[in-house]
């Protein structure tokens, strides 16, 4: 088999060497999870092995496969769907940001100026993966005293619960970029007007990620007992909304963190359910879009605690193919660098202390950062390297970059 096969043909012959499944193991699998008559074994092994040369399943078997393997169907058969955010307010409303500033200070609003606040909006949480946090939270913050402040202007009912919404989005991203610097009693503040914007206009997706905020602060504090009441208090407000699948998500870290294998995976399995019967998203960019690939994210970092280290190496390389584009550049930083410190941990536990620093190392380098996630990671890959491989300078060398990286952060410092 080359290397010329499809992503999706190589990752399902990794999850299956994940599991040490042999073909007919699969198969079974298949069979388990199939709600009508397959065909016989020797028929499946058949067309397994021609799946894993490259050759498409059709429909029916996709989201067989994927249920199998504990995924989504879009997650390992994606359908790439990409914008150009820079473009998108003057291409969908004819308006650059002068013209929508100059609109805003007008007595009233019309229908196109709100669409191209939303179009910005969505723009502006397409780029919290890339853009510089400190560019990202002047834009963020200047946008949302200008939405804000049309709630005092003549507006329909239904204009003022859109007002009321933007302004929701744009608090929960500001919020986001908050906390990614550090900055934890602002970031806690910015949270809290959001969850009050999302109950005056009446807005359950915007309040589930308010919810789901609170339960990304507790994980990154130690607080999973925390995490898991932010998690269910979200899920009840956000029913099936996208968020629902990340409250899931976060609430299996934080039983993956009090050691309850269980209750990890009913709540991957609660959210791969949710998840699979939602359609897929229009801009897989935007932060609060829970995309295929975000997923795999919460499974590697729950297979990671609990030991399953095949699982949760396949799983960080699958994260790291998937969050970078086909020249390198990479579309998502913050998941890539939780996706190094898993293959340093894994590495680290099979006596590859070289592979473990390159992998910890490299995960810090990057420019943009969720300080409190990675650190929180890296924590666990720091233990490792006590418990393994105390005397050897190189890995107080990595301890010690760590310690610095805490210090730069005031409450973030690992233990």
């Amino acid at each position: 088999m080359g290397d010329d096969r499809p992503a999706w043909a190589r990752r399902i012959a990794a999850e299956r060497a994940a599991r040490d499944w042999s073909q007919r193991d699969a198969v079974g699998a298949l069979r388990m999870h199939a709600s009508e008559e397959l065909p016989a074994d020797d028929s499946l092994i058949r067309q397994w092995k021609r799946w894993e040369s490259g050759q498409l399943p059709n429909e029916f078997y996709r989201p067989l496969i994927a249920t199998a393997f504990g995924t989504v169907t879009n997650a390992l058969f994606p359908a790439p769907t990409r914008r150009d955010g820079k473009n998108e307010v003057l291409a969908a409303s004819g308006m650059e940001t002068l013209e929508i500033v100059s609109r805003l200070s007008r007595s009233d609003v019309d229908a196109a100026t709100l669409d191209a606040l939303r179009i910005t909006t969505d723009r502006l949480c397409s780029e919290y993966p890339f853009m510089p946090s400190e560019q990202l939270l002047i834009e963020g913050r200047q946008w949302l005293r200008r939405v804000v402040e049309l709630t005092s202007k003549s507006l329909t009912l239904a204009q003022h619960r859109e007002v009321l919404a933007l302004s929701g989005w744009l608090a929960l991203l500001v919020g986001c970029v908050e906390y990614d610097t550090g900055d934890r009693h602002a970031a806690e503040s910015t949270r809290r007007a959001a969850l009050s914007l999302a109950t005056e206009a009446d807005h359950a997706e915007v309040g589930g990620w308010a919810h789901e905020m609170r339960a990304w602060f507790a994980l990154t504090t130690g607080d999973y007992r925390g995490v898991i009441a932010a998690a269910q208090a979200g899920a009840d407000l956000a029913g099936h909304h996208g968020v629902a699948v990340q409250l899931a998500g976060q609430e299996a870290k934080a039983w993956a963190r009090l050691g309850d294998r269980r209750q990890v995976e009913v709540a991957l399995d609660r959210g791969r359910q949710l998840l699979e019967g939602m359609p897929h998203p229009e801009n897989l960019d935007n932060h609060f879009v829970v995309d295929p690939a975000k997923f795999d994210f919460y499974a590697m970092d729950c297979y990671r605690l609990v030991g399953e280290d095949k699982m949760a190496r396949m799983l960080a390389e699958e994260v790291l193919r998937a969050g970078t584009d086909f020249d390198g550049t990479e579309r998502s930083p913050m998941r890539n660098a939780e996706a190094r410190v898993t293959l340093g941990v894994t590495a680290a536990r099979e006596g590859d202390l070289e592979q473990a620093l390159i992998m910890g190392e490299r995960a810090l380098e990057g420019e943009r950062q969720s300080v409190p996630s990675l650190i929180m990671t890296s924590r666990e890959l720091a233990a490792e390297m006590r418990r393994l491989y105390a005397s050897e300078p190189a890995a107080q060398d990595y301890l010690a970059h760590l310690r610095d990286l805490g210090q730069a952060k005031p409450g973030f410092l690992p233990q």
